[in-house]
């Protein structure tokens, strides 16, 4: 391998070679795709590198790329293929008068790749937690232990509020579905082990994306931080005890009991939906 230490520098990232890792650095700019600034940076051991190649880029640059094997990055598996190209945390764009460097340092782990087959484990660091983004529904937050989603008001199904604010343990759950924002009617969905409503508007264990709600650089490192936890690999930080979790504001609990009397004035809550939810949400005070 490179000598510990040599760095490769190219367009949004520059590359650090050691003895069994690569460094990614992503810098931060206007120009920097959200994601990759948003990730800072993150350490590939080279055992999760199953592939590498060289091809021409646009515009007289060339592409240094590396691919993780299957199951090797919690970020990549949760994206599951959505990423566009330019927000790829794997690509190294160069000039193309650097492509004899950059073909140096593409055989140099080539040398030093031995699997290409699926990893048995998560091999790249997942993001750290605590992590929370809004939705176009909600709020999602995650301690490392449990998933939390708190409704709005002025986007939430009247099937999200019946059932309330939602907290998913980590043992609960079997994996996460992600669906980009920058497709149609985006989500990031809790996965249980059962059978789920076929609208994510209507599903607890759902939040949606909507425009400027969601967004690539805060719902994927989200997801994928959830992912890692569940598959056994996720840096857990400590969850806040029930008992001392924060009480709500009271301004924010009027304005939900509102709400949920215009569902009830308009017959999508019936009686003893109202009074117990309405319950519900003075005992938070």
């Amino acid at each position: 391998m490179s000598r510990m230490g040599d760095v490769l520098a190219g367009i949004h990232a520059a590359w650090e070679f050691d003895s069994d890792s690569v460094l990614i650095r992503y810098e931060r700019g206007l120009r920097t795709p959200k994601l990759l600034s948003a990730l800072g940076e993150r350490r590939i051991p080279l055992a999760a590198i199953g592939r590498v190649t060289l091809t021409p880029g646009k515009r007289g640059t060339v592409v240094l790329q590396a691919e993780p094997r299957p199951g090797a990055d919690p970020l990549m598996e949760a994206a599951a293929g959505q990423l566009k190209e330019g927000c790829d945390p794997y690509r190294l764009v160069l000039p193309a008068e650097r492509e004899t460097l950059a073909e140096y340092y593409a055989d140099e782990l080539r040398a030093q790749l031995t699997d290409s087959g699926p990893a048995e484990r998560f091999l790249v660091d997942a993001p750290e937690v605590p992590l929370s983004f809004k939705a176009y529904d909600g709020k999602a937050s995650f301690d490392g232990r449990t998933v939390r989603f708190r409704w709005f008001w002025t986007g939430a199904s009247s099937a999200k509020w019946k059932a309330g604010d939602q907290s998913f343990a980590v043992s609960a759950l079997t994996g996460v579905e992600w669906r980009s924002p920058e497709v149609f009617e985006g989500h990031l969905r809790l996965l249980r082990g059962e059978a789920v409503p076929a609208q994510a508007d209507q599903d607890p264990a759902t939040v949606v994306f909507g425009l400027g709600y969601g967004p690539v650089h805060e719902s994927l490192p989200f997801a994928a931080a959830v992912l890692a936890a569940v598959r056994g690999r996720g840096s857990a930080a400590p969850a806040v005890p029930a008992a001392v979790a924060p009480r709500r504001d009271p301004a924010d609990i009027a304005e939900r009991i509102r709400h949920l009397g215009e569902l009830h004035l308009a017959g999508l809550v019936t009686d003893e939906e109202f009074s117990a939810k309405k319950a519900e949400l003075l005992a938070e005070l």
